[in-house]
């Protein structure tokens, strides 16, 4: 099965070479790079949030393998999708899904479902592809869309997936798709952004859904950091940073109504 881009020439450029040349500009690349065992990073029009992701993909080792969580903004599918062995086509070229990977995933986690319809048109993991592709040769994925809200299965999918990464054997980046706060105020979404991202570093996904639940911070991608956050702890991940923050206003120069991008690393 192969899994069309649905945004490309919307969200990204569609043109190889244009692509190309944008993401060097957008992922400078760090003298020393670290190994994280997962990372948030943004999926908004690259114009938007290109800036915030490319700072953290160039400044991390990307490891032949990485899964890739991401929210379901159009509700198709499965609570928990998993897209069906295949591979996923950008302006790049074909990037391969890990099979050995996927059957691990579907062992150790009831919940995950092969489904390709939750993907068919959901933006929010295929933006990451390019900046993977660009700075890793051989890569191989496991894409995940989840649409479900709730922590208790927030802690099921995110140690199944702890289990499956240690029987695979390999290292495994986990990419947690979110952008931040929506449509407030710079400023406003700033103050309610410091209290999630606050969460993140500190490895508390069970407090983070609380928290964007009690406060209404609109961090699209909560449930994919969360269940990422599971799995990086049980893999020895100890904290985490805030490697780059901005908003939309930030390139509109309009701050009254923004939606906000934040670049985290899990060590």
């Amino acid at each position: 099965m192969i899994r069309q881009p649905a945004v490309a020439g919307q969200f990204y450029t569609d043109d190889p070479c244009r692509l190309r040349a944008e993401l060097r500009r957008m992922t400078p690349t760090a003298a020393v790079k670290s190994r994280v065992a997962g990372i948030v990073a943004p999926h908004a029009g690259y114009l938007y949030s290109g800036g915030v992701a490319g700072t953290i993909y160039g400044a991390i080792d990307i490891p032949r393998t990485v899964i890739i969580l991401g929210p379901n903004h159009h509700g198709f599918g499965a609570a928990a999708a998993l897209h069906p062995p295949g591979e996923w086509l950008t302006p790049l070229g074909p990037v391969p899904i890990s099979g050995r990977l996927s059957s691990l995933i579907m062992e150790n986690t009831p919940l995950v479902e092969f489904d390709a319809s939750a993907h068919r048109f959901e933006h929010s993991l295929e933006v990451q592809l390019p900046f993977l592709q660009h700075l890793r040769d051989e890569l191989q994925i496991v894409p995940i869309c989840l649409g479900f809200g709730d922590f208790e299965r927030c802690r099921q999918v995110g140690e199944g997936v702890a289990r499956a990464i240690l029987a695979f054997g390999e290292e495994v980046l986990i990419v947690a798709s979110s952008d931040m706060t929506h449509y407030e105020s710079a400023e406003a979404a700033r103050v309610k952004d410091e209290l999630a991202l606050a969460r993140v570093c500190a490895l508390d996904p069970e407090g983070l859904v609380k928290l964007c639940r009690a406060r209404g911070i609109t961090m699209c991608g909560v449930i994919p950091t969360a269940v990422m956050l599971v799995a990086a702890e049980l893999q020895g991940a100890e904290h985490g940073e805030v490697v780059r923050y901005g908003t939309s206003g930030d390139v509109t120069g309009d701050d009254r109504q923004v939606v906000a991008y934040a670049a985290v690393a899990v060590y």
